[in-house]
């Protein structure tokens, strides 16, 4: 019977270790298997491809390929700008500078994006400025630039090109609203009404064209119901004419308050910010973050200042020096490697607790902007995808069948064929690693 019992137990044991057994086996055989899908695959002859999966478990990189390589990262930008916010920021976003003096507020811009932004919770930065009996607005002593170094200057007429400021309204966006027949119904913000200017309709006219320079707006209608953003092209004199026609009340202008700004107004959580940059790829939401993180560093708000202090402190450890130009990923001077993707996404993970985190990506078949992909019963991957032209990355967090949570960053550029047809063989390697890890 002794023995009966422990022959039955040893059979029990082989039993319980045959899928860790299979796993294991797979795993080792895994690394030659993506090799040879990146030799084969069509989808990979036409351009330039890299991947780093990482165990934080073990601490060891599982794959490699090319993972030293600089690519164009894009939107894989904002990550670096999500940790630098989670660095400096701290959980509120700073909205205002602002003293009062005798009957007057005075007011200076820090950066944040949420003032009246419809994709944006409401902050009560609004009834803070409208009960004050007399505003004064400080313009900053230096601000960035309205486009980054590296934007396609064509693309100011398009909602992902919004121009950084330092005191943004309404997201820096116009909204035109057209009904059913074509015709104009809303125009927001209303003072814009009086810069449209109708055209003759032709294929080769845009719905909606601001000039260059200034923010008139020639109007091609078409009968269609349909909604457009076009960004504002600020000045001082725009911006004075918007906050007053907004606070219905006149609005001043000073270059120096007669007493320093040393209070701080605090508009929504740096969460709600965080989610909208991420989940849809807002590309002003991460400018304007590098711009508050600045001003909170130095009292300027200039871009470089940020992120020269991120690499001279928090990631001057990253396996390959980051060529790192904006917050967005607009710039096509930035340039990244797989793995220091990889470990700057290490960092985040040690910093912001998993469900938090996994809320604030996109989750593959579920939310943002990987809604259409990566699709299974329970999210695998979440992730921030980047694409431009010619370039399209993703880097995140992989869940296996097997219960670990992966680091990776899939990065490709210089590609040819559609973008469709990359993401189709990036999704087969990703499940590779998802049912063999």
């Amino acid at each position: 019977m002794p023995t009966q019992l422990f022959f039955r137990n040893i059979k029990i044991l082989f039993l319980l270790a045959i899928p860790a057994l299979l796993i294991s086996c797979g795993a080792s055989r895994l690394p030659k298997k993506i090799d040879q899908e990146f030799e084969k695959a069509q989808a990979f002859e036409h351009g330039f491809a890299g991947l780093a999966v990482y165990d934080p478990e073990k601490d060891q990189m599982l794959y490699e390929y090319h993972s030293d390589k600089y690519f164009t990262p894009a939107s894989n930008t904002k990550l670096f700008t999500f940790y630098t916010g989670l660095q400096v920021l701290g959980d509120s976003i700073p909205a205002l500078k602002y003293a009062n003096f005798n009957d007057t507020l005075y007011i200076q811009g820090t950066g944040d994006p949420s003032f009246l932004n419809r994709d944006l919770p409401e902050s009560k930065v609004y009834n803070f400025l409208k009960e004050a009996e007399n505003l004064v607005y400080v313009s900053p002593s230096y601000t960035e630039k309205f486009f980054g170094p590296g934007w396609a200057w064509d693309d100011y007429n398009d909602y992902y090109s919004a121009e950084r400021f330092a005191f943004p309204i309404y997201g820096s966006l116009v909204e035109f609203d057209f009904n059913d027949s074509g015709k104009l119904d809303k125009v927001l913000p209303a003072i814009f009404k009086d810069s449209l200017h109708y055209s003759e309709v032709s294929e080769n006219n845009p719905l909606i064209q601001r000039n260059l320079e200034n923010n008139r707006f020639e109007i091609s209608l078409k009968k269609e119901k349909i909604r457009k953003w076009v960004p504002i092209k600020y000045s001082e004199e725009v911006f004075l004419k918007l906050l007053s026609d907004t606070l219905k009340k006149s609005v001043r202008i000073t270059k120096q308050a007669p007493k320093e700004l040393n209070r701080t107004l605090y508009s929504i959580s740096a969460d709600s910010l965080y989610k909208q940059m991420l989940q849809v790829s807002d590309n002003f939401i991460a400018e304007q973050i590098l711009l508050m993180v600045s001003e909170k560093l130095s009292d300027s708000l200039k871009t470089r200042i940020a992120i020269n202090y991120m690499k001279e402190n928090e990631l001057k450890d990253l396996p390959d020096e980051p060529v790192w130009r904006d917050g967005s990923g607009l710039s096509r001077y930035n340039l990244f490697t797989p793995r220091s993707l990889v470990a700057l996404l290490r960092k985040i993970r040690e910093t912001v607790p998993e469900d938090r985190l996994f809320n604030l990506l996109p989750a593959g078949g579920y939310s943002g902007t990987i809604k259409n992909f990566y699709q299974a019963e329970e999210p695998y991957i979440f992730a921030k995808t980047g694409s431009l032209s010619n370039n399209h990355s993703l880097s995140g967090y992989l869940k296996t069948k097997s219960g670990k949570t992966l680091i990776f960053s899939f990065m490709n550029s210089n590609f040819t064929i559609p973008s469709a047809e990359l993401k189709k063989e990036m999704q087969h390697i990703l499940e590779m690693i998802r049912d063999n890890y």
